[in-house]
Order: C-alpha cells, then sequence, then structure tokens
C-alpha cells in the first residue's frame, strides 16, 4: 500500500460501523476478550477492526486491518514498544502504515487520554482519530469469571 493510499483511507469520513460492539472471550479462554467489526464507506474499502482486552494486565489494542495488507492503524495500551529505531515509544501508542516501514514504528498519542481500563472511553477516542463513525454501542466488557478447580 502506498502512503497516499492510507492517507486517503485514514482521512475519509465516510468510515462507519453500524452494528453493536459485544466483547466475547478469545477462542482459547484466557482472560482477554475480543470483537471484531466490519468497517463500511463510500469507496468500500476492504476494512475491519479487531479489539482485544485483558483486564487482568490492562492491556488493550483497537486495529484498523485492510483485508490486503494486515494492519494499518492501530492503538495499543498496556504493551511497550521498541521502534525500529531503537526508541522505546512507552506502554501508549499508536501504529500509522508507512510504505517502508509498513505498521512497525510507533508514537505516543496525546489525543488518546482515556484509561485502558474504560475500553468504551477509549473507543470513543480511538474511533475519533481514526475518523471511524460508530453508529451502534459498545458495550462494556464483562467481569472476569473466575472457574474454581473443585
Amino acid at each position: 500500500m502506498l502512503d497516499q493510499e492510507f492517507e486517503e483511507i485514514i482521512g475519509d469520513q465516510s468510515k462507519q460501523i453500524v452494528v453493536d460492539i459485544d466483547w466475547v472471550e478469545d477462542e482459547d479462554h484466557s482472560p482477554t476478550l475480543e470483537f471484531r467489526a466490519d468497517v463500511i464507506s463510500d469507496e468500500k474499502y476492504p476494512l475491519f477492526i479487531k479489539g482485544s482486552y485483558n483486564p487482568l494486565i490492562n492491556a488493550l489494542t483497537y486495529a484498523l486491518i485492510h483485508r490486503n495488507y494486515g494492519r494499518i492503524y492501530a492503538l495499543d495500551m498496556g504493551k511497550d514498544h521498541h521502534n525500529p529505531s531503537c526508541n522505546n515509544v512507552g506502554e501508549k501508542h499508536m501504529h500509522r502504515w508507512q510504505q517502508s516501514m509498513r505498521d512497525k514504528d510507533a508514537y505516543n498519542p496525546s489525543e488518546i487520554t482515556a484509561n485502558a481500563s474504560d475500553p468504551v472511553a477509549v473507543w470513543k477516542q480511538f474511533c475519533t482519530q481514526a475518523k471511524i463513525t460508530h453508529s451502534g454501542k459498545m458495550s462494556s466488557p464483562p467481569p472476569i469469571q473466575w472457574k474454581l478447580e473443585i
């Protein structure tokens, strides 16, 4: 994907998600909760969003994924990131597609002020940054269900 193509996708304000988003257990039954939602637009870009949240370690990810190129825009919270240029950007960072680096380089997004422990508030800020309108609602993650071994 060319940088110009990425800029067109990220700048397109017709991107939207029209379904409600509910968190579900991941397939491995770990503490991580997940969701996936298609992103529609006037230009019909092949996009979807994946979210994951692990409340035990307070780690949250929202990733905009292009079906042909992979992850093109993502927010990670609760996970350190080391850029290829050897600088550490910390536990809250944004990945933005670049033709030369793909999604390997990240920066600290000052616009994201909500905490990972509030995934719904972070979601609203992420959607604003990605220029995505979500006309449905996002449910709060369900509480952790501890399983007792008997």
